[in-house]
């Protein structure tokens, strides 16, 4: 059994709204030859995806979904019939060969899970992955198939594992927390921004799940210009607590890295440090309760140069166990990146001291976090 396998093909590129448009696959290239240029992935670590069939799609998703994504692809879907899809829209625009794209990517996580449940890898990273706002019927967020969501149901229908899924993208992790709220077997895990300022403004502490599904679902909303500290208590505390009490078979983490102070779309205050901090817990995790399975995604992120690349090395970093990369980033990416990218390019893998200037309001930000974590936390003494 391999340790971990990287799961990458050029063609998950593909997934592209148009050239202003925030949401850039090209970070996922930036990231793999980081860690190539690193020494720290190798040829054999690299599995190819596949593309997802429509059967596997309508695991989650609806057949007259399927059929407008596809009819919008080729330029035949009527703008109006477009829009009542979320196709068409500012956040998720038409393009060439939608379906065909979103459905590589989906084959992608497909390709880690198959990777891990059948033994032959303990870990798998598919950064292309991490759709996690795509719902049933309708494209949202920049996400059209939700990935994550069909991923977790083929584990459920085909290895029939109890599934935690965590989620640490700024933004709420909706479309998995939908898709299961009611399904005891998933437990879903997402720490945010509040959706007071952000997108999708869902992602309450209180959205405990419901039926069967009551008390499996969990969300940790910080308030913005949330810092590491505090970030990491509520992570670290919530996490450790809900993998306790819920015994998970297989963890499936989502790792959007747009918490960063740098991140354009979002109001965190973060650092890379969180970024490190977030793949140990999750490794842990995964070798005290699920005998090392683990498998991770992508998500958000949006400044695609000084932060995702940094930030994503670092969960195959740790998941592959590569313990002597050197402190500063190799010159050979930097000189080849540098002059694409519109700001000048960390040298080093960590962030100064000084990212940015002190918060004003540090301390009732932490008191207001800390407050949200332990009711999380009493609730689950509750369920006990």
């Amino acid at each position: 059994m391999k340790d971990a396998v990287f799961v990458y093909s050029s063609d998950l590129l593909s997934y592209r709204f148009r050239d202003d448009h925030p949401f850039n696959q090209m970070r996922v290239q930036l990231a793999k030859e980081l860690l190539e240029e690193a020494g720290a992935l190798k040829p054999e670590d690299i599995a190819k995806p596949r593309r997802a069939t429509d059967e596997e799609l309508l695991l989650i998703h609806d057949a007259a979904y399927l059929e407008a994504v596809k009819l919008a692809g080729q330029g035949r879907l009527d703008p109006a019939k477009a829009e009542g899809y979320g196709l068409g829209t500012e956040d998720t625009p038409i393009f060439a060969n939608m379906h065909e794209a979103s459905s590589m990517l989906v084959g992608g996580t497909l390709t880690a899970v198959e990777e891990v449940m059948s033994g032959r890898a303990a870990h798998a990273l598919h950064l292309g992955g991490g759709l996690h706002h795509g719902f049933r019927g309708k494209a949202s967020g920049f996400c059209i198939y939700n990935d994550t969501s069909i991923a977790i149901q083929s584990i459920r229908e085909n290895y029939h594992a109890r599934v935690l899924y965590v989620d640490t993208d700024a933004h709420h992790g909706d479309g998995v927390q939908w898709a299961f709220y009611d399904d005891e077997n998933v437990c879903t895990f997402s720490i945010h921004e509040t959706g007071r300022y952000l997108f999708p403004g869902t992602g309450n502490v209180n959205e405990w799940g419901m039926g069967k599904g009551y008390g499996y679902s969990f969300n940790l909303p910080v308030d913005a210009f949330t810092e590491d500290e505090s970030w990491l208590e509520c992570y670290t505390e919530a996490l450790v607590r809900i993998a306790e009490y819920f015994q998970p078979d297989v963890i499936v983490t989502q790792n959007g890295a747009d918490a960063h102070y740098y991140d354009p779309l979002t109001h965190l205050s973060a650092s890379i440090r969180i970024y490190k901090e977030i793949p140990k817990l999750a490794h842990q995790i995964a070798h005290a309760y699920c005998g090392g399975r683990w498998i991770a995604v992508g998500g958000g992120g949006y400044d695609i140069w000084r932060v995702v690349p940094r930030a994503w090395s670092l969960i195959w970093l740790e998941m592959a166990q590569k313990k002597s990369v050197t402190k500063e980033i190799p010159a050979a990416w930097l000189e080849k990146w540098q002059k694409k990218s519109s700001y000048p390019l960390p040298a080093v893998w960590d962030d100064p001291e000084k990212l940015y200037r002190p918060i004003p309001r540090k301390q009732e930000i932490t008191e207001k976090n800390r407050n949200v974590l332990n009711r999380m936390l009493q609730f689950i003494e509750q369920l006990n």
